[in-house]
């Protein structure tokens, strides 16, 4: 059994709706390294949890793989929950390792799902090369490696947390075949606002200064929380504003972060 582990998140989503009018919800996570939770065990018998899901889904998840309770565990959340940062899947995902799995992370997948209707591919090395179907917890498509890029990022709004029932969604079908074929980073930056663009028209909330943020910084795109209240800005690296952290704090978001990411 493992002591302590960091499983990270993410920073909202690239893209994310339904595959077709009556297609699964899918979405394609956008990787945040430093979120995500911290877990700690310090033996003991039984369950106790300080921080993280219901003990109910807890169960649930050990007993689906079927591994042993942990014991006493300690989940330090690094972002707060329903903020569009992965805090549930990377919970689940950090108990599951504590208690000894180590089965593939199809399987995982599976065990999450089933215990809270929903999961980020968070089980996953590259999470991020995964059309991931939310809902069912199983992956519709393989996709490239991203490329290079730097984010800053912060929260607007409220905690808005994800109803796994909930499939009110854009059809984003052809954002992700054009994902799928891969390119540089304006090009993806182009879809994920598109699809940012696509949720906030149908779900809201008005008055999102996302679109608006990410033309005063000349960002190469932008990507949100679909049901979260994260908020990122893309840019090629290199091209990142020294003064954007303030821009983001006078349009009222909050807990701002820079972080990088990409494979080629």
């Amino acid at each position: 059994m493992r002591a302590s582990l960091h499983v990270p998140g993410h920073f909202g989503e690239f893209l994310q709706g339904r595959l077709g009018p009556d297609g699964p919800v899918a979405l394609i996570t956008l990787p945040c390294p430093s979120l995500g939770v911290v877990a700690q065990a310090s033996g003991g018998l039984g369950l106790m949890l300080h921080g993280g899901p219901p003990s109910g889904q807890v169960r649930a998840l050990l007993a689906r793989l079927g591994l042993p309770l942990p014991g006493r565990v300690a989940l330090r959340p690094l972002a707060p929950p329903g903020m569009g940062t992965g805090v549930s899947t990377a919970s689940l995902v950090a108990l599951a390792r504590l208690a000894g799995w180590q089965g593939p992370p199809e399987g995982l997948a599976r065990a999450c799902v089933a215990a809270e209707g929903a999961s980020d591919p968070l089980m996953f090395a590259s999470p991020a090369r995964h059309l991931w179907a939310s809902r069912e917890g199983r992956t519709v498509a393989h996709l490239p490696a991203l490329p290079r890029f730097h984010a800053i990022g912060g929260f607007w709004g409220p905690p808005r947390r994800t109803e796994p029932r909930d499939a009110g969604f854009p059809d984003i079908a052809d954002l992700a075949r054009l994902w799928a074929r891969g390119g540089d980073l304006p090009t993806l930056a182009a879809l994920a606002s598109e699809s940012a663009r696509r949720t906030l028209a149908l779900r809201g909330p008005v008055g999102d200064p996302t679109a608006e943020i990410a033309r005063a910084l000349g960002a190469a795109g932008y990507a949100i929380a679909h049901t979260g209240a994260a908020r990122a800005f893309l840019f090629v690296p290199g091209t990142l504003p020294a003064g954007a952290g303030a821009v983001l704090r006078a349009a009222g978001l909050t807990g701002i972060r820079r972080f990088t990411g990409g494979e080629r």
